[in-house]
């Protein structure tokens, strides 16, 4: 199961009714979080999740609406009495900007460990979650991220029957361990069916449409877009500061169909985003518009 959150769906500056946006997912007790820019711990507060349990920070890139809420963050961690590490992923230079902003946030309980960015496209695993990073098309580095929780497949019984192996056994093997058993080797895949459905959430903002971010929302459950721009006449602004229109976000989602779409990070000028949902669905049926604080939370399908 994921819980996520969009914190607030907004760029370039936080407003009374709109929130930066950030994204947090919960996952057995850790929570990752994308982007975190000024005020987002008001939206963490409002709700209601846990300021401590954050054991992995996602940067896109290094414009002040996405980083620069860190110092605060940091400092409201330590004062939770938080002490195990904290990961800061970005784009490379990412030890160097944080540490720069850690100046009026310089002792702190807990080590932070970096992970920066260098490649096109790089993969890792954090806290029980694959978690790829692809670049996108912005006026600075920037990157996008999808958040998988993998599933195996189902345990077959009458296969380890079959084998001659003992209970005992099957829970290594299930584990994906390898066992031994009466001078022979076995392995997790000669008694586990193939890998299950999993969950996928993916989350990119402040870029021109690009194959990249078609290629890793195909197969999310949710697709979490900029769409700076709701009017039609925008579509030269959008161009020119390497953002994207809602309708291309659209576009994207028709060619990649993830379960469904979310659109955020809305121009401070467009008040009423709601107004062009009509026309974005007539493009991709499954979206819907971001608003502060909008969750989800994902099961497996057998246990929807």
């Amino acid at each position: 199961m994921l819980d996520v959150c969009l914190l607030g769906c907004g760029g370039m500056m936080p407003l009374p009714n709109r929130a930066l946006t950030s994204l947090m997912v919960r996952y057995n007790g850790s929570t990752v979080m994308i982007d975190c820019g000024e005020a987002t711990q008001l939206t963490v507060r409002r709700q209601g999740w846990s300021f401590k349990q954050i054991d992995v920070l996602l940067v896109t890139h290094f414009h002040a609406d996405h980083i620069s809420g860190l110092p605060g963050l940091l400092l409201t961690m330590g004062n939770a009495e938080r002490t195990e590490p904290l990961t800061i992923v970005g784009p490379a230079g990412v030890e160097r900007v944080v540490n720069s902003l850690r100046i009026i946030a310089p002792e702190l309980p807990f080590p932070i460990k970096f992970i920066e960015l260098k490649e096109r496209e790089e993969q890792f695993e954090l806290v029980g979650l694959r978690i790829t990073a692809f670049r996108v098309n912005h006026n600075i580095t920037c990157y996008g991220y999808s958040i998988e929780l993998d599933r195996r497949g189902k345990f077959d019984v009458e296969a380890a029957k079959a084998l001659g192996l003992p209970v005992q056994l099957w829970n290594p093997l299930q584990k994906g361990q390898t066992v031994s058993y009466e001078g022979k080797e076995y392995t997790g895949d000669m008694v586990m069916g193939e890998d299950r459905k999993g969950l996928k959430v993916t989350y990119c903002t402040d870029t021109r449409p690009t194959d990249a971010i078609t290629e890793h929302a195909a197969g999310s459950d949710i697709f979490i877009c900029e769409g700076m721009y709701g009017d039609p006449a925008d579509q030269k602004k959008a161009r020119e500061k390497k953002h994207m229109t809602m309708y291309e976000a659209a576009e994207i989602a028709k060619e990649a169909d993830p379960g469904e779409m979310w659109l955020t990070h809305f121009s401070p000028s467009l008040i009423k985003p709601k107004l062009y949902l009509d026309a974005v669905r007539e493009i991709f049926p499954r979206t819907e518009m971001g608003k502060d604080r909008l969750t989800r939370v994902l099961n497996f399908e057998e246990e929807q």
